[in-house]
């Protein structure tokens, strides 16, 4: 059983970001490092430009990916999306509803509405 609204949330968007990556690589055409070398780096190039997802391996292990240069933007597009939800999810957990009048914030600074109209500006 979940622990409450946020956690459950915070679950199903690390699911849903864990899905997206796996599925930018799912396709992908894994070569190893001796493949890419001799392949060379205009062969991948070519590759990647064509919607072509490389994932180049060292010892059965995955090192590094090679992408087009669009599947990427749209990676970070999606990449940025996630952050700005998270941001609003964790805004959204701990918003405790209390506001500051914009009155509140000039006297704990030390101003007035008036004061800030009789600074002289530098123009």
């Amino acid at each position: 059983m979940g622990g409450g609204f946020w956690d459950d949330t915070a679950d199903n968007l690390c699911g849903f970001l864990y899905s997206f990556v796996m599925a930018v690589l799912k396709h992908a055409r894994e070569i190893t490092v001796t493949e890419a070398s001799r392949r060379g780096v205009a062969g991948l190039v070519a590759d990647a430009e064509h919607g072509e997802a490389l994932v180049v391996t060292r010892h059965h292990r995955r090192v590094a990916a090679l992408v087009s240069v669009d599947r990427l933007a749209e990676i970070e597009d999606a990449a940025e999306d996630l952050r700005d939800l998270a941001l609003v999810l964790a805004r959204s957990a701990t918003d405790s509803g209390r506001r500051t009048s914009f009155d509140n914030v000039l006297a704990a600074f030390g101003h007035t509405r008036e004061s800030l109209t009789a600074i002289e500006d530098d123009d």
